[in-house]
């Protein structure tokens, strides 16, 4: 494409393609028909942690101007291959509750008309037909309101802003069928194997599940989304992601609130051990006193007696919590997303969404680097063991650790010498055994990776963008978010079954 962004400046703003696929309204939108309205286009794909930081602060900016000729559109625009399939869109619109419009960007044909370069972007179209901003990255609600603002008062005066807001059709997408859990996240067991906690995530809930049958033992928290400590019934979360079974506590990585939360199982009550209940930013190595340190996106836990292990997705870091003194402080990553190895204090990690601790060794998932790194905790070292070529290298490719390929896998958990994967956009859970340094396939369909819940055409329901991967030390139980089960593969007889939570 000739010309440059600057270009758009003095120029009409490109229009959207016919013919492509939208969400969340009834006919495709154009700039056209949004004449005089000021319209924040949301360049985003749903793997990208700061484009979820973001989807709250639109969410808002919706209801700040509802009434006003103000229009927010999505247009994703896929990273990873498995983000370019419609139906996984509709499920992430699903998950993070988007209800604006959003547009498919079929070959990244938008993002290539407005010359956006990274996710999220966020253009801001004045009344009259031209880009007013553009922002590359996060940026705070305060910030977004004041460029509408500055927007609509100069087309006012100017006399190009509608008099009233065009009304959008809405159509619901397709609400995908439930049944007890929705998108469920991670997974952790008892000490003894008998039961297992289930972060149910979507439900805003965790759940105490008895192993051998799927039968809900103890329910903790509720459907409403919140941020409160108390008794089980009175807890609230938001969509939690990790669970950590540590004896009679279970801690709780408490996603979109940004905290890390304890279950004590004796008294029957929850609280708040670290996070403030806002989004964080980038902080330096060096104790932090937790209830005043601002966490970000905290994805999964580990632990290895002493301290809790924090896979801070939204930092691209590993933060530890002191057990005993209740200090935070960052363990690993300084901050920038790469794959980089090398001392904790150095290396570079890329959105970090799997934990797994065995015999001084941290495995870690690192999903935007579609790739499985460790860190020797004597020595703070930090590794890559498959995958992690670049932030843009991913396929779904077995073979030596040298040349095998992932594609963001989001868990990960080790046992008799395997490590086990949740490769999250392959569907499949894939072992990587080190001693033969190669990378095979445990569960998956190579001919159709995705077999919907509800298609009358599988006789063998296939995973679908499974989040987390456990052994009870025999067999591999499996967190199939989008199909929103949890899955138990038999390593004896290879069958993969579904267990029946009620």
């Amino acid at each position: 494409m000739i010309g440059n962004f600057m270009d758009l400046l003095t120029k009409k703003a490109p229009e959207f393609p016919k013919g492509y696929t939208w969400f969340n309204t009834k006919e495709p939108l154009s700039l056209s028909k949004l004449k005089g309205h000021v319209v924040v286009l949301d360049f985003w794909t749903y793997c990208c942690i700061n484009c979820m930081h973001v989807l709250p602060v639109l969410s808002k900016i919706q209801e700040h101007y509802q009434g006003k000729p103000v229009i927010v559109i999505g247009v994703h625009s896929a990273k990873f291959k498995n983000e370019e399939n419609p139906d996984n869109i509709e499920h992430a619109i699903e998950r993070y509750a988007v209800k604006h419009p959003v547009v498919v960007d079929k070959k990244h044909h938008i993002w290539g008309s407005y010359f956006v370069s990274a996710w999220p972007t966020t253009i801001i179209i004045g009344p009259n037909g031209k880009v007013a901003y553009k922002l590359a990255g996060e940026y705070s609600y305060n910030q977004m309101v004041q460029l509408i603002d500055d927007v609509l008062s100069n087309s006012s005066q100017a006399g190009t802003l509608a008099k009233s807001r065009i009304k959008i059709e809405q159509k619901s997408i397709q609400q995908h069928r439930h049944g007890t859990l929705s998108f469920p996240g991670k997974m952790s067991f008892s000490r003894d194997k008998d039961k297992f906690a289930l972060s149910d995530s979507n439900n805003n809930r965790i759940l105490i599940i008895k192993a051998s049958t799927g039968k809900i033992l103890i329910q903790i928290g509720s459907r409403e989304s919140g941020l409160m400590d108390g008794s089980f019934k009175e807890a609230r979360f938001w969509r939690p992601q990790g669970v950590l079974w540590q004896d009679d506590k279970i801690y709780v990585a408490d996603t979109e609130n940004h905290a890390l939360r304890e279950i004590d199982l004796p008294s029957k009550k929850v609280k708040t051990l670290a996070g403030t209940g806002q989004k964080g930013k980038y902080v330096e190595f060096g104790i932090k006193y937790p209830r005043s340190t601002e966490l970000s996106s905290p994805w999964d836990l580990a632990c290895d007696g002493k301290t809790i292990f924090i896979a801070m997705a939204g930092l691209h870091q590993i933060w530890g919590y002191d057990i005993k003194t209740g200090h935070v402080s960052v363990f690993a990553g300084n901050g920038r997303e790469d794959v980089i190895d090398g001392p904790a204090a150095l290396a570079e990690l890329a959105q970090p969404s799997g934990l797994w601790y065995k015999s001084g060794t941290l495995y870690v998932a690192d999903s935007e680097a579609s790739a499985i790194r460790s860190i020797a905790l004597k020595s703070g070292y930090v590794s890559t063991l498959a995958g992690g070529e670049g932030l843009f290298f991913f396929g779904d490719k077995d073979g030596s650790l040298f040349s095998a390929q992932l594609q963001h896998p989001l868990g990960v958990c080790e046992q008799d010498g395997t490590t086990y994967v949740a490769d999250t956009y392959n569907s499949s859970i894939k072992a990587i055994d080190l001693n033969e340094k190669n990378v095979t396939i445990l569960v998956g369909n190579k001919e159709k990776s995705v077999c919907k819940f509800d298609d009358p055409n599988c006789d063998t329901l296939g995973l679908y963008e499974p989040s987390d991967v456990k052994s009870d030390g025999k067999d591999i139980y499996i967190v199939d978010t989008n199909n929103h089960l949890v899955r138990k593969f038999e390593t004896n007889s290879k069958l993969l079954k579904t267990l029946d939570i009620k």
